[in-house]
Order: structure tokens, then C-alpha cells, then sequence
């Protein structure tokens, strides 16, 4: 059960545990516990796209 709610300058999403990304769990983008559930604030100035790798060139994403 994800929701996301979109705002002025990102978008408001709130997920279970199983369901956040790689860049939530490593808290790259502010995460709040509340219960069992993570409210998560993606700005707009952030790619909501999956993050490449560590030392990955455009090139190896091909």
C-alpha cells in the first residue's frame, strides 16, 4: 500500500517498509518513520528515476 501525493516543489509518498527504493532506505532523500509506515519527500530537484551505481558511466547503463 504506496500512495503518492504530488506538491509544489516534489511529491509526498508514503510506503511500507518492503516498498521503498534503494535511495530511501539509504536515506538519500529525507525518510520519517511513523508506525510501520515511511512518509518520504522526493523534491522536484531530484531524479525520481532509479539512481545508477557508484563509479557508473552513462555508457555501462546501456
Amino acid at each position: 500500500m504506496a500512495f503518492k501525493i504530488g506538491l509544489p516543489g516534489g511529491a509526498l509518498k508514503v510506503k511500507q517498509q518492503h516498498e521503498l527504493r534503494r535511495r530511501e532506505q539509504r536515506r538519500e532523500v529525507p525518510v520519517w518513520q511513523v508506525g510501520k509506515y515511511f512518509v518520504i519527500w522526493w523534491p522536484a530537484t531530484i531524479s525520481d528515476g532509479p539512481s545508477k551505481p557508484p563509479n557508473a558511466e552513462w555508457n555501462d547503463l546501456r
